[in-house]
């Protein structure tokens, strides 16, 4: 039986850039460190809400090699590496490795998108060219392919291929892979809203744009879960459920960003062509920022 490379909530850590865009380290730490004294259980990080599409190689390497140096050891880092470019992401997942990563992130390949015996061979690929951990990442609406549980279940065969995020939002394909992977393929939720749904059907947590604005609430969240208090998880998750809704009122990640800058952290804007939220909608996360009790 596999172990998990960790249970509860993975920050789906964004990048702070300055107003030349450029990667704002000085702000990066000081995420990092708010994130790990709010309970927050693993760091991803150059992962989609990292915007690691817009960050060239070099770049994207720093801010792999930063964060765990940066982190220390504290929690595990989980490196995205994936790319639709079988060669490029094993090029990226070895670099990861020689910095330092705990494990790595692989999204399924967009635009080109391949059939399910591609990814099946995709990932495989990549995941025999190291020895990390790997976790496959399934968001169809950004990457246009799924992950059928089928294909999940000849992933899961792959020895270090250890996990998946699930940001399908399809919760009956969920318990297929559930179902037919058990304790070789460990799911984690993709989406914020559906932590609870994907606990109670054996998850071992989220990777959470939320838990850049509400740490500790992502973490509570499934430790109530684990600590035999699923009603209290419920409800810490109902509570949120708005907040979690409208950090996608626009594209990711480009509420979380406006999020922390209302925070008081300087993360700046995305890179184009991701532009910032008209004012509308600013005003309108802001509100329902306070209405969680953010501001």
């Amino acid at each position: 039986m596999k172990q998990p490379l960790f249970t509860g909530s993975g920050v789906a850590l964004v990048t702070p850039m300055h107003q030349d865009g450029s990667i704002n380290y000085e702000t990066l730490a000081k995420m990092l460190d708010d994130q790990i004294e709010n309970g927050t259980d693993a760091i991803f990080v150059c992962c989609t809400t990292g915007e690691a599409p817009t960050l060239e190689d070099p770049e994207h390497l720093e801010c792999i090699r930063f964060t765990v140096e940066h982190v220390a050891g504290r929690v595990p880092v989980i490196a995205g590496t994936g790319s639709n470019n079988t060669d490029h992401a094993i090029m990226m997942t070895k670099e990861a490795q020689e910095m330092g990563a705990d494990a790595v992130l692989l999204v399924t390949p967009y635009y080109n998108k391949t059939s399910q015996r591609g990814l099946i061979q995709h990932f495989k690929a990549i995941a025999q060219s190291t020895t990390l951990p790997c976790i496959v990442y399934n968001v169809p609406s950004r990457t246009g392919v799924n992950i059928a549980p089928e294909t999940a279940l000849e992933l899961s065969k792959i020895p270090n291929m250890v996990g998946i995020k699930e940001a399908s939002g399809n919760i009956s394909q969920v318990a297929k892979i559930a179902r037919l992977c058990g304790d070789d393929l460990y799911i984690y939720s993709g989406n914020d809203d559906q932590i609870v749904p994907v606990l109670s059907l054996g998850g071992k947590g989220v990777v959470s744009v939320l838990a850049n604005v509400a740490p500790k609430v992502a973490h509570d969240i499934c430790q109530l879960w684990f600590d035999g208090k699923p009603q209290e998880s419920m409800e810490l998750q109902l509570k949120y459920l708005d907040l979690c809704n409208d950090l996608f009122m626009d594209v990711n990640p480009i509420p979380v960003k406006h999020a922390l800058n209302e925070l008081g952290y300087e993360a700046g804007s995305c890179r184009l062509p991701l532009c910032d939220m008209p004012q509308e909608k600013q005003e309108a996360l802001r509100n329902t920022m306070k209405a969680a009790g953010l501001l």
